[in-house]
């Protein structure tokens, strides 16, 4: 094998042999060359039994292309490896020896939808209320607890006194149970288990131990706690543990991976050799100083300055637009230019942003320019599910005669109406000629429904018909609002706590900004016309499906990709950093890693913007610029507005900022200043100021933090439920102090 193709960094790296080896790769330096040399290297020069040696991954098509370099050095050799993700990795130790655990070798693995189906069995042999606790809350704690290592009993060791947590404990306990009965596992499960075999099981362990001399770990920053203990398990005879990262990827906080597993491998493994891989094959020299620029303001990590051989390239282009319409125009408006100047192909670009709520003006502009895109990671805005659900009610009221949208919805969010009843429903509306929303009006006439499900699909009728009887007289957005707060669908994703219940807020947040945007026009009339666009938007979507297409993707979502052209879009405070990063460090360094990433994305172009305005949670709002754009190096940037950053910046500096750090009680630099602000307004008798403290029903205790003129909303920071603006008519408030 010939490893003259390598730099000197690379081959220390694929020479290395015995002992622990951390490789620091860079974006762009190859470490994937360098993994599959290494492994290639022990076969060829020490003779090493391809059969001693494992290569973990997170992905089964880093596997396979993983399998495919190895081979194309040194032949078929791969069959007699362990090369594979760390789930599939798990399934071979457990369908060996999972019987001493007493799980037999055909033991099956339960997938999400699976596992949601058996804790919705769970919920109804507790008696647990679905509307109270959504299932899919249940679903990712228990998700989150696997993660941490926590058993059922472990769990109710640490929470027993927490009452909140009963609930929780005895379902756990009944999921674990069930799944021993089915001799199932769930996919966090696989490496719990293979943790508990290895553990309890020392012949088994020592087995492994022997088996696999060489270990080898792709991506190791991503490691959550149970990856890095079978890790060290399965190591701890040889020491031969060979792992790749790069701390300044580590972008999955919020899916477990502990970045102090790639930041304390000295300390887990003393005598460690690290070797860093800083040149760069990807990028151009003004992108990767940059990104390196932007990366240093991190204080907890590991020293490295990625470096390249090639030439300058063309400076980092930035534009602030006025609002997100100007801002996805602009963006088309480069991409047309550089396809018919420069030669690029569509598929050359890509548009990096931190939320999937920022695709709908992208996509929209990029369908009236009938510009082909794919949305890599996610689904067209118009074809998400919470979308589709408000979407679904709209319909209902505009047509009740629509069955097909009463089935998306009368269950959404959760009203325990099952399967049985809507047979019974349906049923009824068959034998008497009705559709189903009318059988619902004759309910207490139906066979078998009554108690809580009669009053539920009684509330459901009156909800539909009474706001479908308002949209000759009513603004559609108003309309959207009461919908919102009396079929309490946000709250319900609130009840979730987690990213994807964030996004989906996010969205159905972005739903009524197009709604509202609808209304200004001259030429619509109201919810019909704007459900009749909204069909015909997400027709035009299929052009997508082209194969010359713009990439629209999530920073996350670009994690391991390159592209001749990226646009990184949005850099805003409480957008990108978001506004959990306010008051957190650990966050706001996570979030700049995240900048980082998507900075090293780029290859030949990169594109920054922002916006002045943008139209957040229904409401057109001032923008203050990102916290990473201070960091940039502006001798690195070609302006392509009206005004160089330097002035952004100083302007935003010299301004007042009119909102409040609730921790701390001083001003936050990170969120922006409200167009109306009173310092004291008052509603039905009720008086809210800037810093009352309030109890909401849903959302607990908060803070006001600005107060729209007319009392037209009030913005609330809330202790567990992040920043809210909510219509004081409608919301259930109370001041508390």
């Amino acid at each position: 094998m010939k490893i003259n193709g390598l730099n000197a960094a690379q081959q220390e790296a694929v020479l290395a042999v015995e002992g622990p080896i951390l490789v620091v790769a860079g974006a762009g330096s190859g470490k994937t060359r360098v993994l599959t040399h290494r492994i290639a290297h022990l076969i060829e020069a020490y003779d090493i039994f391809p059969s001693s040696i494992m290569a973990i991954t997170f992905t089964n098509k880093a596997a396979n292309e993983m399998k495919n370099r190895i081979e194309s050095l040194v032949g078929p050799v791969t069959s007699q490896m362990w090369v594979g993700t760390f789930h599939a990795i798990c399934v071979r130790i457990l369908r060996r020896d999972g019987h001493h655990i007493g799980y037999s070798s055909d033991f099956v693995i339960y997938d999400t939808a699976d596992q949601k189906a058996l804790i919705k069995s769970c919920f109804k042999a507790l008696n647990l209320d679905e509307k109270q606790t959504p299932i899919q809350s249940f679903q990712y704690k228990i998700s989150g607890a696997k993660n941490d290592m926590l058993s059922p009993e472990q769990y109710e060791t640490l929470f027993s006194k927490d009452f909140r947590e009963r609930d929780f404990i005895k379902l756990y306990k009944m999921y674990q149970d069930r799944l021993k009965q089915n001799q199932a596992l769930d996919f966090d499960d696989l490496l719990i288990k293979a943790i508990e075999l290895l553990k309890n099981t020392p012949d088994v362990l020592k087995y492994y131990q022997n088996k696999f001399r060489f270990i080898h770990v792709d991506e190791y920053q991503d490691t959550n706690k149970a990856q890095y203990t079978l890790v060290r398990l399965l190591c701890a005879q040889h020491k031969n543990i060979f792992v790749v990262g790069d701390g300044d990827q580590s972008i999955y906080k919020w899916r477990g991976a502990d970045i102090r597993n790639i930041q304390e491998f000295e300390a887990d493994f003393p005598g460690a050799k690290i070797v860093k891989l800083e040149q760069n094959y990807r990028s151009s020299k003004n992108i990767l100083d940059m990104a390196n620029g932007v990366i240093k303001n991190n204080p907890r990590r590991r020293d490295k300055t990625l470096w390249t051989d090639a030439d300058e390239g063309d400076k980092i282009r930035y534009y602030q637009a006025y609002d997100e319409k100007d801002e996805a125009r602009f963006v088309v408006g480069q991409i047309k230019r550089l396809c018919k100047d420069s030669g690029y192909k569509r598929s050359d670009f890509a548009i990096l942003y931190r939320t999937n709520a920022q695709s709908r003006v992208l996509e929209e502009v990029l369908n009236i320019e009938a510009i082909p895109y794919k949305v890599v990671g996610g689904l067209k805005f118009y074809e998400r599910k919470e979308i589709k659900d408000v979407i679904g009610y709209l319909k209902l009221m505009v047509n009740p005669f629509d069955d097909v949208s009463f089935l998306r919805v009368i269950n959404e969010p959760k009203r325990s109406i099952g399967d049985k009843t809507i047979e019974r429903l349906n049923g009824y509306a068959q034998d008497h000629a009705l559709c189903l929303l009318e059988a619902c009006a004759h309910v207490d006439e139906i066979e078998g429904i009554g108690g809580k499900t009669a009053e539920a699909i009684k509330q459901f009728y009156e909800l539909i018909k009474s706001l479908g009887a308002r949209l000759d007289t009513e603004f559609a957005s108003n309309i959207f609002d009461e919908l919102i707060e009396r079929t309490q669908i946000i709250a319900a994703y609130e009840k979730e706590r987690n990213d994807d219940a964030d996004g989906r807020i996010d969205n159905i947040y972005e739903l009524k900004t197009v709604i509202e945007e609808f209304e200004k026009r001259e030429d619509v009339s109201g919810l019909r016309d704007f459900l009749a666009e909204a069909s015909l938007k997400s027709d035009q979507d299929n052009i997508s499906d082209q194969e010359d297409g713009v990439l629209l993707m999530t920073l996350h979502a670009s994690k391991g990709l390159e592209f001749p052209v990226v646009f990184l879009v949005g850099l805003e405070e409480n957008l990108f950093p978001s506004y959990r990063a306010q008051d957190d460090d650990e966050e706001l360094e996570e979030e700049r890693r995240l900048c980082y990433v998507g900075i090293t994305r780029a290859e030949k172009v990169l594109y920054i913007t922002h916006t002045k305005n943008r139209n957040h949670y229904g409401r057109f709002e001032p923008r203050r610029p990102s916290i990473f754009l201070s960091e940039m190096d502006q001798r690195l940037i070609e302006v392509m507005g009206e005004r160089p950053l330097s002035a952004v910046l100083k302007e935003n500096k010299s301004k007042e900022h009119s909102f409040f750090d609730i921790k701390t009680h001083k001003k936050n630099p990170y969120m922006p200043a409200s167009p109306h602000l009173e310092k004291n307004t008052s509603f039905e008798g009720k008086t809210f100021s800037p810093g009352d403290k309030v109890m909401h029903k849903i959302f607990g205790t908060g803070m006001i933090v600005t107060v729209e003129k007319d009392l037209k909303a009030l913005t609330i920071v809330f202790d567990a439920h992040g920043i809210k603006k909510l219509d004081p008519a409608i919301a259930p408030i109370k001041i508390i102090g």
